[in-house]
């Protein structure tokens, strides 16, 4: 049979069994949607039960793991050749960082989880009262951990360890390439194609639960402006515009489409906090953000394998689990799509530019809406509590309806969550047409587009069949197959590595032996 052309390169092993998997999924949750809730609600329940602990476990030793990589030997090693350097100045990178990464999560959250937080105080610190300063304290830092490094570590670990390979070891952007040290460099073409539909579902999954909280938001904020219905039509519509913005994006490329985008999303996203800042309660922000962060580093050992086994309620598995495993599933992606723009890094800068800056910024977002939510609700006689506990999806909108120039500030959030949606949904097909083109770096329109179809689709569904706990499952049921090939990655990633550093260590020390005997030679010469 003759080859096909590149551009049918992505008909393959793995595009066709993770494609049919993820499209029955959807067929299902289609044509049965009330079926699918309650299997989404019994499955949600039995891995937070089960596995809750490997969770919060298995992040814990990813923060540790980076960390180590960074501030060891290892950290000066560069992502590339020696001499290169990276292509993207540093506030584009950490642009495209966060539109990739959980801009939309912190939008979607950094209102409604300070503010359930606040009016269902977490249930370790026992005879806390709900809407009292005390809780407001315990909701901020909580919200803090929650939306804090935890989140970046399996982005930060996929993105380095796919870097790594493609640009020390010249490796395809592939999954199953990053474990060959383990595994082999060739052959095991089974092993293989399991280990990349693992990551390609597990992308699906991620992806679907970020363009649904989007869809659901939006929704919300366009209710609240513009009195728009809330439901399901709408929601139809939202996806159906961000589809047309996806293709017009998608056509023109990363160095166009996702780079412009990614810019004019954090632009947003700074003027949005500085105007927030201003306008609200600018001392009681500055002193919760202060106050929140020292709560954070002191609980941070405790709270980063704390479980609620001995309280009543399951606050963990709706919070930092649902979290971490929405990051594992979400790591594919982001660390496909980190990987493309940080050659030339060192290790050192990547694993602190990935993990550390984009969840600062997370934090002091929180510390800006939520603490001026907080703010309002304890002085100022509000019921933003109660409006989140009616639907989260208003949360960010009860607030700036507060503020002066709220419509204002209400529509730039509306433009900022659209933005970051259909950055979402493009970044996310670009990573999937690498991973099921075997790993090609520039994936043809025509897989991207199907991809962003079916996402699209899936995402709908979820949303029709179970709402918000849909698509919180989705995020669970993927993570789990794939932080066991993390595990292995993890071995794989350190093994070379090692090698590396030893060869590099071997080069260095010949070319200063063979520098050495040159200048000898040249002083007998002179002699």
């Amino acid at each position: 049979m003759a080859d096909k052309p590149d551009k049918w390169k992505f008909l393959n092993r793995t595009f066709w069994i993770s494609f049919s998997i993820i499209f029955i999924f959807a067929i299902w949750g289609a044509i049965a949607p009330e079926a699918l809730a309650a299997n989404a609600t019994a499955a949600y329940d039995f891995i937070a039960d089960t596995f809750g602990w490997f969770y919060l476990a298995f992040v814990f030793c990813l923060i540790i793991f980076n960390l180590y990589l960074a501030f060891s030997k290892y950290g000066r090693i560069r992502l590339g050749g020696d001499d290169t350097r990276p292509k993207y100045p540093f506030f584009t990178w950490i642009a495209m960082l966060f539109s990739c990464g959980f801009g939309v999560s912190i939008v979607f959250w950094g209102v409604a989880e300070p503010m359930t937080h606040f009016g269902s105080p977490p249930p370790f610190e026992g005879g806390i009262e709900a809407g009292t300063n005390e809780a407001a304290r315990e909701a901020m830092w909580n919200a803090f951990f929650n939306n804090g490094i935890h989140q970046w570590a399996s982005f930060t670990f996929v993105g380095l360890a796919i870097s790594y390979f493609i640009y020390r070891q010249e490796e395809r952007s592939l999954i199953s390439d990053t474990m060959n040290p383990v595994i082999g460099d060739t052959g095991k073409k089974p092993l293989r194609s399991t280990i990349d539909i693992i990551a390609v579902i597990a992308t699906v999954m991620g992806v679907a639960t970020t363009l649904g909280l989007s869809v659901l938001q939006i929704n919300g904020g366009l209710s609240a402006v513009f009195d728009a219905p809330a439901g399901i039509a709408t929601q139809v519509i939202i996806v159906l515009v961000m589809f047309v913005f996806f293709l017009i994006s998608t056509i023109s490329g990363l160095d166009r489409g996702i780079k412009y985008l990614s810019n004019t999303n954090l632009a947003l996203a700074l003027i949005l906090m500085v105007t927030v800042l201003i306008l609200g309660p600018t001392g009681y922000i500055l002193n919760t953000i202060t106050t929140g962060i020292g709560d954070y580093m002191q609980n941070f050992f405790q709270a980063s394998l704390r479980l609620d086994h001995y309280t009543e309620g399951t606050w963990v598995q709706d919070w930092p689990i649902y979290y971490w495993a929405w990051t594992i599933a979400w790591s594919p992606f982001v660390g496909m799509f980190v990987a493309r723009i940080s050659r030339g890094r060192t290790v050192r800068e990547f694993v602190l530019g990935v993990m550390v800056v984009p969840p600062f910024l997370g934090i002091i977002w929180i510390g800006i809406f939520g603490g001026t939510a907080i703010n309002m609700d304890l002085f100022q006689g509000t019921d933003i509590a109660g409006a989140v506990a009616a639907d989260e999806t208003t949360a960010l909108f009860s607030m700036l309806e507060n503020l002066p120039l709220g419509a204002i500030l209400s529509v730039l959030s509306i433009c900022l969550l659209f933005t970051f949606l259909v950055t979402s949904a493009d970044s996310a097909t670009f990573v999937l047409g690498m991973m099921t083109s075997k790993g090609d770096t520039n994936p043809t329109v025509t897989v991207k587009v199907i991809w962003g179809t079916l996402i699209a689709f899936l995402a709908v569904v979820l949303i029709i069949s179970a709402g918000l706990e849909g698509l919180q499952t989705a995020s669970l049921i993927g993570a789990l197959p794939f932080s066991i090939v993390l595990f292995i990655v993890a071995v794989s990633l350190f093994i070379s590595i090692q090698q590396d550093y030893r060869e590099t260590r071997q080069r260095k020390d010949i070319e200063k032996h063979r520098k050495i005997a040159e200048h000898l030679e040249d002083e007998e010469e002179t002699y």
